[in-house]
């Protein structure tokens, strides 16, 4: 009985010891990775004060305004060095011609809409670049603006969309949908007028590709308060060749050529 008696309590004595030693792994665990925490922080709130950018990657949106159109931007980043980023981005724009401008016109119903007179496409493109961004000048303060330098070229996949309008017969009163120089080259028996426009979902199934080369050169001012987030104004030129004109316009020159000047805003994150 002594013994089995002894043998109970020295079980009681070795778990309470395992259970003290695990009490103690696991508080030295929380002490270690509270540690860990704060000399993170202190390594970032110390590359905040000397205006540092050393992170891995970098994901950024931006919102884009052009001299002929606007669109959408994703791009991805590789830290290199503190000094050097390898770019990735895809954009979405729509492009136009700088000739174009609306009007209004009116249906049999009085209702007015607007319209570009003698357009005859609409050009979205999706674009795949690779660049790299160099550090001009860093924040040197948390309140300061770290400048860039970038540059980057890649493709560009042209999608041409016939810019149709709705049309009212003059003499049936028939309505239908034509690009302008199809309304321009009717027979004047049975001409047609046009009432507005088509919409954006008209013409998808007569899409025309056209693809092309892009290239750009910017300068992107990194204003965000933290280092690890990213809010930034960049500013650049782009040029696009296309392998063929772009009709744009009806009787208007046509260009494989693009040059024009962008501003967009940026936001994201470095990690």
């Amino acid at each position: 009985m002594s013994k089995l008696f002894l043998t109970f309590i020295a079980v009681i004595v070795a778990f309470q010891l395992f259970a003290q030693q695990s009490a103690d792994s696991a508080y030295q665990r929380s002490i270690n990775k509270r540690n860990a925490k704060r000399e993170k922080m202190n390594n970032l709130l110390k590359m905040e004060e000397e205006g540092d950018l050393i992170f891995n990657k970098h994901n950024i949106f931006g919102i884009r305004l052009a001299t002929d159109g606007y669109g959408i931007n994703f791009e991805k980043g590789y830290f290199k060095t503190p000094y050097r980023t390898l770019l990735f981005s895809a954009e979405l724009n729509e492009k136009h011609d700088p000739k174009e401008h609306h009007i209004s016109v009116s249906d049999q119903q009085g209702d007015v809409s607007s319209l570009v007179p003698y357009k005859l496409y609409n050009l979205y493109e999706f674009k795949l670049a690779v660049g790299q961004e160099h550090l001009i000048g860093g924040k040197g303060n948390k309140n300061g603006v770290a400048v860039h330098g970038l540059y980057s070229g890649g493709f560009t996949v042209g999608m041409l969309k016939p810019y149709l309008y709705n049309v009212r017969n003059i003499q049936t009163g028939a309505t239908g949908q034509m690009r302008y120089d199809q309304i321009l080259n009717q027979d004047s028996t049975n001409a047609s007028l046009p009432t507005g426009t088509a919409g954006f979902f008209a013409g998808w199934g007569q899409l025309k590709i056209k693809p092309a080369v892009n290239a750009k050169q910017a300068l992107r001012f990194d204003y965000g308060r933290l280092n690890q987030t990213v809010t930034a104004i960049e500013a650049g030129l782009t040029e696009e060749y296309f392998f063929g004109k772009i009709p744009f316009m009806y009787l208007v020159q046509q260009h494989s050529f693009f040059f024009s000047a962008y501003v967009q805003i940026m936001f994201g994150s470095r990690k």
